[in-house]
């Protein structure tokens, strides 16, 4: 599937939102040659990206520049929040030549950093952990300098599962809080605000040298002081990185966007976060949780040795 194919088809899921979108949120098409060299890796290695499962806006400049975020454990996700285009039902059984399919793709990119997510798989008795950590494993064999970003689940009730992440070493581990506290019930039934904030806090108690990292999307009628109160509650959390965008409306069945929030708005956003002691901050309508993530790691390396160099 073409980008240009993938934007049309999110544009008209999105055309009856009651807000109009403003000039900021517009997307240009980007296709290249790179991008369907991309598009035919995916697909030879018979793997999910969420970059399309989740109608992201930046596939096409992400995919031009080889960058694509593998999700991993099926395409079907046993939850069912209310922000998310990713398909809800029953999943398959696990593949468990995935993780060294994952690897070859990983390697025919030539990536230095790589981002790994999944669905939630709550059917599994570990959450889907140690599949987790087979693909960091066989990823590491093939490419051994690679540094490897994952973006998991919440592992609600999988007792162990974070210990099986740790041991595996990410050199990122990243967990969305995605919203405020008060808005959970009807935005992410599933989950459970507290339980993201521990398994972000436990991982840094298992791993203190992981850089750890959780977003939020604005948007979904959050007031300012619960945005900050987020804020708070993961540095607590020893939380290094946050990255901050716009909700857009996946379809007609999803939540409707409440408020588009201005550029202004982010850079405010940005500014206060850093102020609280984030490392890094990422703040803009069309960031991502893996948006620009190599690029990211570099300079959250340089920052963690600009700050122990000061201490």
């Amino acid at each position: 599937m073409t980008f240009r194919r993938i934007l049309v088809q999110h544009e008209r899921k999105q055309s009856a939102t009651l807000l109009p979108k403003p000039s900021w949120i517009k997307v240009k098409v980007s296709q290249s040659s790179v991008f369907n060299e991309t598009d035919d890796l995916v697909k030879e290695h018979q793997l999910n990206t969420v970059c399309t499962e989740a109608a992201c806006p930046n596939i096409g400049e992400c995919w031009t520049k080889r960058h694509a975020t593998i999700m991993i454990l099926g395409s079907i996700c046993t939850r069912a929040c209310a922000f998310c285009n990713v398909a809800t039902g029953r999943p398959s059984p696990v593949d468990l030549e995935e993780p060294i399919r994952t690897a070859l793709m990983v390697k025919k990119l030539n990536l230095r950093h790589v981002v790994i997510t999944s669905v939630d798989r709550d059917d599994l008795k570990d959450g889907g952990a140690q599949h987790f950590a087979n693909v960091i494993n066989e990823i590491r064999k093939l490419s051994p300098s690679i540094t490897i970003e994952i973006l998991t689940p919440d592992f609600l009730k999988k007792e162990g599962a974070l210990i099986t992440i740790a041991s595996a070493q990410p050199d990122v581990f990243n967990h969305n809080m995605e919203t405020v506290p008060r808005l959970y019930p009807s935005i992410r039934p599933g989950a459970r605000y507290f339980q993201s904030l521990r398994i972000l806090y436990e991982m840094k108690q298992y791993q203190p040298n992981v850089f750890t990292k959780s977003g939020m999307m604005l948007g979904l009628g959050e007031s300012k002081e619960e945005v900050l109160q987020v804020m708070d509650d993961l540095r607590c959390a020893q939380v290094d990185f946050l990255t901050l965008g716009q909700y857009l409306r996946p379809t007609l069945k999803h939540a409707e966007v409440e408020q588009y929030i201005t550029p202004d708005e982010f850079e405010e956003f940005s500014h206060i976060a850093k102020s609280k002691g984030f490392l890094m901050v990422s703040s803009s309508p069309l960031t991502r949780s893996s948006y620009h993530a190599d690029e990211d790691f570099k300079i959250l390396q340089i920052k963690r040795q600009s700050t122990h160099l000061s201490n």
